[in-house]
């Protein structure tokens, strides 16, 4: 062999074995897009950063675009589409369930859970020297466990509980529903647990404390001991339960009601009673409309700069903030909902059937039938109607540049008034935050109502462009007050629900109720429905109570407000001024073709999508959905 060929050859094996040994290290090259498990559970800064994601599930809070308000009566989805009439108008089915937020979709929320099961079965026995943080972070995975699980079954009934880390090559990954008893008993026992190892933590801005599982724990008693889920008494009110095979799977057929009663009153104590918690609670008299008005601002505004009432107590038990360093959905909620006159969109916008709902400030009821009621619909009601929504007339922030000029008082214009023209001729004028509107013709409330609660009323926050950061409350102070008058009440115990019922309402300068029995409940049912206002209550509170009938199914209602000039009386811009008008205001149904609300018992419990039932052939469908 030439000297040349040996030099060949000693370079062809040396660049053949650095091939081979490139080769082996690319196989076992770690990807650099991954942590492996065993770093991720020996680090509690990761373990922490892997726990902390699993939040994720939250979503936007409530702040999504389409807010679950419009899918009862408290709001209407403004613009076509998006799967909100599915539901509306009981049209639901397992191809098509409509629109459902991923903090309630079944598949997002089941990733949700096995990221918790993954943080448990890891920090049960943690592999890094920090037990106190370890503790913090498991108590976390077992509260988000169990209100991932608590949002699925107040959703679909009971459903599949998974435990457990399934791994690849199983013979089998299909599950069957577990009852709504073993479900309530396992969401429980979660929250419990995480009470237990969360307790006297303060959980840091967003994150779960001990408090929080607590109430979390009340919410899900609460729900337990409702009429939808004792059977005897869902079966008498809804054929669609009274024949279904698997009612075990919808809620109790036997044992004992009033236990169960029982078991939420004493959870939701177990919040009511801690002391440094509770805003402005401790009045024993109605606060001034004035002070009425701003307690609420402040409770839906998350506390703004006053995250806690003069005496130290604190309200928001968990929220879903928003920050700056991310410009997240959550951000737009007074651009989504605001007037259109304002540049806004008018997404989610207030409906009638619950203006009415709003008490007058003495205590009375509202009635289109009192004929001063009816002559001034916005005067004298509840302060926390100033609070909640945007009315024709009501005071608002500083018009943008372009708009100003025809708006320099700054109000909430949903009517149709008369005004006088350059050549002194009496004119009809369209509001400007009207669906005929000279600003924009096309995004405009159909109601005559546009959202206040949960929009910073600060004239810096252009709410067409800036973003707010107002916190979403998943879970607060008030909720668990209720959920306890609630059960006080269903108890006969109607002298503690009314010391605690009235709490709130002397915060908010509202008198005092007085009613007992059946008539204590109507008003309490009305004060939750007040006072949680948008907060994603509405929806289960009338499934739980199975009023959705006559409530989620009735029809829109809206207004029509019209300004005529009094004699003599000239107004080149307009400005609300009952000096200057008379004002008539006439409630009317939505019509035909928009949204055709009717209500079927099937929507007592959401479909199953067929994708799901056809993964797992042992998920059983709901009532009336096969």
């Amino acid at each position: 062999m030439s000297t040349k060929k040996i030099i060949y050859t000693l370079v062809a094996c040396i660049f053949m074995q650095s091939f081979i040994s490139c080769n082996d290290d690319f196989v076992n090259t770690q990807p650099l897009g991954e942590v492996p498990k065993e770093v991720t559970w020996s680090d509690p800064a990761l373990a922490e950063a892997f726990v902390f994601d699993i939040y994720n599930g939250l979503g936007q809070g409530g702040f999504d675009e389409e807010m679950q308000s419009s899918l009862t009566d408290e709001s209407m989805f403004t613009h076509p589409g998006r799967g909100i009439n599915t539901i509306t108008e009981s049209r639901s089915n397992p191809a098509d369930q409509g629109m459902i937020k991923d903090s309630y979709g079944y598949g997002p929320l089941y990733g949700r859970i096995r990221a918790c099961n993954i943080a448990i079965e890891n920090l049960t026995e943690p592999l890094f020297s920090d037990p106190t943080r370890a503790n913090n972070l498991l108590g976390q995975a077992y509260f988000l466990r169990a209100y991932y699980y608590q949002q699925l079954l107040r959703f679909y009934g009971g459903i599949p509980l998974i435990d457990r880390v399934y791994e690849l090559g199983e013979a089998d990954y299909s599950a069957a529903r577990n009852s709504y008893e073993e479900c309530v008993n396992f969401i429980v026992n979660d929250c419990d647990r995480a009470a237990e190892l969360l307790a006297g933590t303060s959980g840091g801005q967003g994150r779960a404390t001990g408090v929080a599982a607590l109430a979390l724990k009340a919410r899900v008693l609460l729900y337990a001991a409702s009429d939808l889920h004792d059977i005897p008494t869902a079966s008498g009110r809804a054929s669609s339960i009274a024949g279904y095979n698997e009612k075990q799977f919808l809620g109790y057929s036997s044992g004992s009601r009033a236990e169960r009663w029982q078991k939420a009153k004493e959870a939701a104590f177990e919040v009511v009673r801690l002391t440094n918690f509770g805003y402005e609670l401790n009045l024993s008299a109605p606060a001034s409309v004035a002070e009425g008005t701003e307690n609420y601002m402040v409770l839906s505004l998350g506390g703004g700069s006053k995250t806690v009432s003069s005496d130290g107590q604190q309200e928001l038990l968990l929220g879903r903030y928003f920050i700056d360093l991310k410009d997240e959905a959550g951000n737009y909620i007074g651009r989504n909902n605001g007037p259109n006159g304002y540049h806004n969109w008018a997404g989610n916008t207030p409906i009638q059937n619950l203006v009415d709902d709003y008490e007058m400030v003495d205590g009375s009821r509202f009635s289109w039938e009192n004929a001063t009621h009816r002559a001034s619909p916005y005067q004298n009601r509840d302060p926390r109607f100033y609070a909640t929504i945007l009315y024709d007339g009501a005071d608002w922030k500083p018009r943008t540049a372009d708009v100003a000029g025809r708006d320099p008082f700054n109000q909430i214009q949903t009517g149709r008034y008369q005004i006088t023209n350059a050549a002194g001729a009496v004119v009809a004028h369209p509001g400007l935050d009207t669906r005929n509107s000279p600003i924009e013709d096309w995004n405009g409330s159909y109601t005559g109502y546009y959202f206040r609660k949960f929009t910073d009323p600060d004239p810096a926050v252009v709410d067409q462009n800036t973003r707010q950061f107002i916190p979403w409350p998943v879970l607060k102070y008030t909720e668990a007050v209720l959920n306890y008058v609630e059960a006080c009440i269903e108890l006969g115990e109607d002298a503690e629900a009314k010391t605690w019922l009235n709490k709130i309402r002397f915060r908010a300068g509202m008198p005092a109720i007085t009613e007992v029995g059946d008539q204590l409940r109507t008003r309490y049912r009305n004060e939750r429905r007040i006072e949680l206002a948008f907060e994603e209550h509405r929806f289960f509170d009338t499934r739980r109570w199975m009023i959705a009938p006559q409530t989620t199914g009735a029809k829109i209602r809206l207004i029509r407000v019209v300004g005529a000039l009094k004699p003599g009386v000239q107004v080149r811009t307009y400005q609300y001024n009952t000096d200057n008008y008379t004002y008539t205001y006439t409630p009317v149904e939505l019509e035909p073709g928009i949204e055709n609300r009717q209500w079927q018992d099937k929507m007592y419990f959401m479909p199953f999508h067929r994708d799901e039932t056809n993964r797992n052939i042992k998920l059983a469908q709901n009532p009336a959905y096969d």
